[in-house]
């Protein structure tokens, strides 16, 4: 970063400052990781310099031998992770690949049933604050008091509604899916099936859990997360909407992709497919899993009754008596970072919920198994029930920084 250094100095050292962050703290958000070396390379590559308008062999610019090769590479690797019939590694994110899939297949005002926020759905799911929910109409389904989708409610709901599309997925669910029943579903309301794996696309493609792929007409996802990738998003689609998502990928949605981020995932997806991936997405699950145990000895109510997956989320609230809020502010003063998230049907405040959210993707890249996810939950209990005490909070800090010395990044 000599040439930052000299250039820049203010920049530089807020990523000095970023990188000792992330060295000396635990990361603890469901939605974080970290990239490897190599695709961070990839995505500082001479790549950024190159406008490749289209798709392979078929761009508006010259001089794109080499980015349709990473690219056909990126496709390529990307079927073979997912058993997938098309894909399209040019969504910038997770949000932009959830509207041109929408785009894709559907007209202003068609009818979207998709999971309530609160319930564990994402923004782009149908919440009233997005500019997707201005333009389509979203009807919610929720979750039950046991923490489970009600099959036979949701088929109810759909006929009932008869969306043009049904979405599974979430941004902060911990149960598995049963994709079968979705996609029964659809078919038998005749809407189109779709389902947003963001969260969970590394534990598929480490086998960790089922794969959905197959049982859906579209899939969208980031290409970070679990799948450890660079922040990025892609569609995956049956070869019957093939046409249809690359034209609203571009040119109906973007311009010219990014293709040093999608020489990132390239060198991601190459990554996932090897043996140790899969022993890494199935250690995410086991320190979810302990986690989820020993919170609960300390008195946390985890939201669902468990987990399934690489996250939890918990009622801070309702359990120690601080806000979601209060908690990651906590939190974050010892050394754990976490995201205030909203419970189910949740009575506060979005921005100072009941709830916080906690995931394991980061610190199993860091190499760390069960006994470490033992420590993590005490230090957690810890620093919840003293968040107004700046002084334990402070000795919290310290002896993760110490701890943190044990598990470099990479």
């Amino acid at each position: 970063m000599n040439y930052l250094k000299k250039q820049d100095l203010k920049v530089y050292q807020a990523v000095k400052n970023e990188e000792k962050r992330q060295r000396e703290g635990i990361e603890l958000i469901a939605s974080e990781n970290y990239a490897s070396p190599a695709v961070r390379e990839a995505l500082g590559s001479v790549f950024t310099n190159k406008y490749s308008e289209g798709y392979p062999g078929r761009r508006y610019y010259g001089g794109q031998e080499y980015t349709d090769v990473v690219e056909k590479l990126a496709i390529e690797r990307a079927k073979k992770l997912f058993d997938a019939e098309h894909v399209n590694v040019q969504p910038l994110s997770g949000a932009p690949a959830n509207m041109i899939a929408y785009n894709a297949v559907l007209e202003p005002g068609d009818k979207i049933l998709g999971m309530n926020l609160s319930h564990g759905g994402h923004l782009t799911h149908g919440h009233p604050a997005t500019f997707s929910a201005e333009i389509y109409n979203f009807v919610s389904y929720k979750t039950e008091k046991d923490g489970k989708i009600d099959y036979a409610k949701l088929e109810k709901l759909a006929t009932k509604e008869k969306p043009k599309l049904i979405l599974a997925g979430f941004s902060a669910y911990t149960r598995q899916l049963n994709y079968r029943k979705f996609s029964a579903i659809a078919k038998k309301a005749k809407s189109i099936s779709m389902i947003d794996i963001a969260h969970i696309a590394g534990l598929i493609a480490g086998k960790a859990v089922s794969n959905p792929v197959p049982y859906f007409d579209i899939v969208t996802t980031t290409t970070h997360k679990t799948l450890r990738g660079p922040r990025g998003g892609m569609i995956m689609c049956k070869e019957k909407y093939a046409k249809a998502i690359d034209k609203a990928a571009f040119p109906g949605f973007q311009g010219g992709p990014h293709m040093n981020n999608i020489a990132a995932k390239t060198v991601a997806f190459g990554e996932a497919l090897r043996p140790d991936f899969k022993k890494y997405a199935m250690q995410i699950i086991k320190n979810a899993k302990v986690l989820e145990k020993e919170l609960k000895k300390y008195g946390f109510k985890i939201m669902f009754g468990g987990t399934d997956n690489h996250m939890l989320l918990i009622d801070v609230f309702g359990s120690k008596g601080i806000t979601g809020k209060e908690a990651e502010v906590a939190l974050d003063k010892a050394g754990l970072t976490v995201n205030k998230n909203v419970i189910p049907d949740d009575s506060r405040n979005p921005m100072d919920p009941s709830g916080i959210r906690i995931g394991t993707p980061a610190v199993t890249t860091r190499r760390m198994k069960e006994k470490e996810m033992v420590i993590i939950a005490d230090w957690i209990n810890q620093a919840v029930e003293k968040s107004k005490n700046e002084k334990e909070l402070k000795n919290i800090k310290k002896e993760v920084t110490r701890f943190c010395r044990n598990f470099p990044i990479y």
